[in-house]
């Protein structure tokens, strides 16, 4: 069984760092080379360079979530969430059909629970 594994190329278990610009502001993020592959595949589906997905991934994010928290941890789960989609089919293989133009409530419905954010509470009225 580890040999699935253990047979990986070292070179994509290493680690890369990219200064990043966003909205002006340059930081750094580390990742292993496999995450920086994939994040490149997804990019170029819809057009977009790297660092132009990263910049909208984070965006998004914010807007979803108002913080960003561990964003090199968030940027690892959306390579590994691509490849379970893609392996799950959710997604098409054909690298021409850009991620944009799908359905994401078609992709991500009936997921397992741990694969999605519980759903937003109603917003309480004030009491008085």
């Amino acid at each position: 069984m580890c040999e699935v594994f253990v047979s990986a190329n070292p070179e994509s278990y290493e680690s890369r760092t990219r200064s990043v610009r966003l909205h002006g502001v340059i930081t750094s993020v580390r990742l292993e080379n496999l995450h920086w592959e994939v994040l490149e595949e997804i990019a170029a589906r819809d057009g977009l360079s790297v660092v132009q997905l990263i910049e909208k991934l984070h965006d998004e994010l914010v807007q979803a979530r108002g913080a960003v928290g561990n964003f090199a941890s968030f940027l690892r789960v959306s390579a590994l969430r691509y490849m379970a989609l893609l392996a799950h089919q959710r997604i098409p293989a054909d690298l021409g059909v850009p991620i944009a133009s799908l359905d994401a409530r078609a992709v991500l419905s009936d997921l397992p629970a741990s694969w999605t954010r519980p759903p937003r509470a109603p917003a309480q009225a004030p009491q008085r």
